[in-house]
């Protein structure tokens, strides 16, 4: 995935707008400037009598005239000037927008384990502060120079048709404090990437310490931890004025520019008219041109500051979007035909997690991994959900090969329900159709009953209402189990994954599991630590290092001398 395009769509008929919007302005500008050198050389005209030809109480008509040309003129600038910057917000919005969709569907398409390596904050950084970063460029940065770029240009050449040397001087001074300002640019380049770097450090740690305060007050940490926030806030703070001297710089420049261009058309003027090669209303007129210019030539300013942002956060934004995804999804994928639930495990492996499993699981079947923390058990259930593909391998689902068809249609065929999967933020109600938002209230029922739902709606203030924060928080354990176990089997999909659903259950949300396994007809694939649960199941794989050293029925595996035999050994005791 690429970075859209500025200039594509919409965004380049608004920058269209916008240069004739700066030709519009400096079409008033150079009208300001005439109307202003008609009244000076006027003004200044030798009368023809000593009758002067004003009328009623003494003012001349022309004057009157001018007077409303000029409060028209600054009437169209000002307008102008309005819809120039609600069309730099269109394009800068638009573009931002367009970004963030693209960064969405990136983010999407993720697997979860990639996404683990990077922090929260700074993947949310990437959404708000690289967002707002090229905004700013588009609506604040390249309209603004589209805009006074177009408009000095023009108001410059109508200056050079005034009187050329005018116009000389004024371009020789603004071209040479361009140059300065232009120098200074790889400075502010180097120290917005070192703020931007700092903000994502403090981003990062402050998005960690809110999911893990509590980590923070159990263990008596607060003062470190708001020593170590301040460190970096003040690593933070001393970046961020290091890109406001170089930035502040610039504008100095800027400021030292126009006002050197200001007093250069004045010395000049006072040359050429003393020549006699222009009048004083040239002159006046050519000031005037310029104080019109001043408001332009300082957005200038700071174009190079936005545009140094913004290449640093493109740096950041395609890097995102350059991660690898562990997950491939062509677009022109058919879609997986649903089934009995037939799983095949052909010769899978990932590095790091499995390695050459060749198990087959048919239609039906209750499969309950076991093996000690790392073995591999989770990974083999993420394969099987497509959260991400083997190295090695074939996945099947009743024959058909996961990684050549849909995502979405896939994802329709499985249920999923663990630990990695909490609930989200919202309402009870929300998150239990969070699968299938149109469900029809026959099928909401009928997984509500199933996963003891009804009961835990009856305890709450608002049922299905009810609001929940990030992972469910304010809803007990064998609550959030339960939802989340009724929203994985929502559509009844014929596989069904659960990953430790069963851990630190109050007997209520066991028993819920213990249905499921037992009135349940499709394939489920069972990670569990628990020994009642397993005599639930059809098969045992015993997992060690990535392999499926040990399979098969409960009661012979765990009445042998294999590996879950002595896994569980204890506990066999005590059930005895």
């Amino acid at each position: 995935m690429n970075i859209p395009r500025v200039l594509q769509g919409r965004r380049r008929t608004l920058l269209a707008r916008l240069v004739a919007n700066g030709l519009a302005q400096a079409g008033a500008a150079v009208g300001t400037a005439w109307l202003v050198k008609r009244v000076f050389d006027h003004m200044l005209m030798p009368p023809l009598s000593k009758q002067s030809p004003a009328i009623g109480l003494g003012i001349d008509p022309g004057l009157i005239w001018a007077g409303l040309g000029l409060a028209a003129a600054a009437g169209v600038i000002a307008w102008l000037r309005m819809m120039e910057r609600v069309d730099a917000e269109r394009m800068g919005q638009g573009y931002a927008s367009d970004v963030r969709m693209v960064l969405y569907d990136r983010l999407s398409s993720l697997a979860p384990r990639a996404l683990q390596k990077r922090s929260q904050g700074g993947v949310a950084l990437r959404f708000v502060g690289d967002m707002t970063a090229l905004r700013r460029w588009v609506s604040l940065g390249l309209a603004r120079l589209a805009v006074a770029a177009v408009m000095t240009v023009a108001a410059l050449s109508a200056l050079a048709v005034i009187n050329w040397p005018l116009a000389l001087i004024v371009t020789v001074v603004l071209c040479t404090g361009a140059a300065v300002a232009f120098s200074l640019g790889e400075r502010l380049r180097t120290a917005a990437r070192e703020s931007r770097r700092r903000l994502s450090h403090l981003a990062a740690n402050v998005n960690e310490k809110v999911a893990t305060i509590a980590v923070v007050q159990m263990f008596g940490q607060s003062e470190r931890e708001r020593e170590r926030i301040s460190r970096q806030g003040q690593r933070l703070h001393d970046a961020m004025v290091d890109r406001a001297r170089v930035a502040g710089q610039i504008l100095g420049v800027t400021e030292a520019t126009v006002a050197l261009a200001s007093a250069a058309a004045l010395l000049m003027g006072v040359f050429v008219v003393a020549a006699g090669q222009a009048s004083v209303g040239t002159v006046v007129a050519a000031m005037a041109l310029v104080g019109i210019l001043m408001s332009p030539l300082r957005d200038l300013g700071r174009v190079q500051e936005y545009w140094h942002g913004a290449r640093v956060s493109r740096e950041k934004l395609q890097e995102f979007l350059d991660s690898p995804s562990l997950v491939m999804d062509a677009p022109d994928a058919p879609d997986l035909c649903l089934g009995a639930g037939r799983l095949e495990f052909d010769g899978v492996s990932v590095a790091g997690g499995v390695d050459q499993v060749m198990m087959t699981v048919e239609p039906g079947t209750v499969v309950a991994l076991v093996g000690a923390n790392g073995a591999g058990k989770s990974t083999l259930l993420s394969l099987a959900a497509r959260l991400i593909d083997p190295d090695q391998g074939v996945m099947r689902l009743d024959g058909q090969d996961l990684a050549t068809h849909s995502l979405t249609s896939v994802r329709r065929a499985i249920g999923m329900a663990g630990s990695d999967l909490p609930l989200l933020r919202g309402t009870v109600g929300k998150n239990l159709r969070y699968r299938w938002p149109d469900a029809p209230e026959q099928e909401i029922a009928r997984v509500r009953a199933l996963c003891g739902v009804d009961e835990v709606l009856a305890e709450l203030p608002e049922g299905e209402k009810t609001r929940v924060a990030e992972g469910g928080v304010g809803l007990s354990a064998g609550q959030r189990q339960r939802i989340a176990l009724a929203r994985a089997l929502l559509g009844d999909p014929p596989l069904l994954l659960l990953d430790e659903i069963d851990s630190n259950l109050d007997p209520k949300a066991s028993a819920v599991v213990d249905r499921v396994l037992t009135g349940y007809q499709g394939t489920i694939l069972l990670v569990t630590h628990r020994l009642d649960h397993l005599s639930s199941a059809d098969v045992i794989w015993y997992m060690e290092s990535g392999r499926v050293v040990e399979a098969g029925p409960p009661a012979k595996v765990l009445s042998g001398h294999g590996p879950t035999a002595r896994m569980f050994r204890a506990d066999t005791a005590a059930a005895s």
